[in-house]
């Protein structure tokens, strides 16, 4: 948040010079102060939301790769003549804590071509698949193990 504030400040100031960088900090931590102090927000999380932007930035490119290689799978299914495809609908339990998680697991499902999350109650999810092959794993998938990594931490 702090580093939001002072870019912020620079960039409406439009140009930077030893005096508009020195305010900036000065008006930076002063909003800071009063975010931490009236909206429930600390310097704790502010670091935990540096640290986070790796992983974040990690999870990205394993979902991007999750769904290109989803996408080639249903095309394949799509396209192959001899193959029937059994639909089927699939709950299975996963112990993330935070409802932040649950709901970035179940998004992450949705956006994987061939799932679709139906339901999402506590740490229970219902997803529909469109193949019974493409049910299996889904409770220990890369993404569940990643999101279970950062709760970790």
């Amino acid at each position: 948040m702090y580093l939001i504030f002072f870019l912020s400040w620079i960039i409406f100031n439009g140009q930077i010079t030893t005096e508009i960088f020195i305010f900036g900090v000065i008006i930076a931590a002063a909003v800071f102060w009063f975010v931490c102090k009236f909206m429930d927000y600390s310097l704790k999380k502010e670091l935990k939301l540096y640290r986070s932007i790796g992983f974040f930035l990690w999870y990205f490119l394993v979902l991007l790769k999750e769904i290109v290689v989803a996408n080639v799978d249903v095309i394949k299914r799509v396209y192959t003549v001899e193959e029937t495809m059994e639909p089927v609908i699939v709950k299975f339990k996963v112990n993330l804590k935070s409802d932040m998680t649950r709901v970035l697991l179940a998004n992450s499902i949705t956006l994987t071509p061939g799932t679709i999350t139906v339901a999402l109650e506590e740490n229970e999810y219902t997803v529909h698949c469109l193949d019974e092959s493409l049910a299996e794993g889904l409770d220990s998938s890369v993404f569940v193990k990643l999101l279970e990594k950062y709760e970790e931490e």
